[in-house]
């Protein structure tokens, strides 16, 4: 299978069972592959991924997000990639709005700003971030980036919030951001523990010479 200049969507999934099928086939009516890692999920998130139309890679243990999306980013047809929740909260309806900047020419990453950041903590690191370079929204799930600038990243954190964007910037890349209005999913948010863990893993970003 050959996608010229086409978009894969990367969806990382972790018992999603309920919700990913409704994502995959909402998505799919944007991009050229829809593509679900399956974080070694316990309920039926793989199977109805799979019918609702996507290809499927399971990992064989549980690894977190930033292994889920570096496995897609590797997995991926596309030359540019998606990465969208696999609960239905970003509008899979402004995909064509995320990529256009880089169908353009004009930017080698597209963030989906979210107009609300439930997590202090997550706003607190991207706070941190902007220190070292503008990130903007350094944590939305929701972004389009060239594919051979993702499989280029590292990646090394407890979760994106800074790391991403920074990453990204400092490797030459252009970053750009389009406003997104999250969907209500009746979904409760756990405590993000991971968040004390990332700042110590966005600290050596912060002290960098520049």
């Amino acid at each position: 299978m050959s996608i010229s200049t086409g978009i894969t969507a990367v969806i990382p999934a972790y018992n999603e069972a309920g919700r990913i099928g409704e994502t995959v086939r909402a998505v799919a009516l944007y991009v050229d592959e829809v593509l679900v890692v399956d974080d070694d999920s316990t309920d039926k998130t793989a199977a109805e991924a799979r019918q609702a139309g996507a290809r499927v890679i399971r990992q064989k243990q549980n690894r977190g997000y930033i292994a889920a999306i570096k496995r897609g980013f590797s997995e991926a047809i596309g030359e540019i990639i998606v990465t969208i929740d696999a609960d239905g909260e970003f509008p899979p309806e402004q995909i064509p709005t995320l990529v256009q900047p880089i169908l353009n020419d004009e930017a080698d990453m597209v963030q989906g700003h979210r107009d609300s950041i439930p997590r202090p903590s997550e706003r607190f690191l991207t706070w941190l971030a902007n220190f070292r370079a503008p990130v903007g929204d350094s944590g939305t799930g929701f972004r389009a980036i060239r594919a051979e600038t993702a499989r280029q990243l590292t990646l090394k954190g407890a979760c994106i919030c800074g790391i991403f964007s920074l990453e990204v910037l400092a490797r030459g890349g252009r970053l750009e951001e389009v406003p997104v209005h999250l969907q209500a999913i009746g979904k409760p948010r756990r405590i993000a523990w991971y968040h004390l863990q990332q700042f110590f893993f966005l600290l050596p970003w912060l002290l960098r010479k520049r």
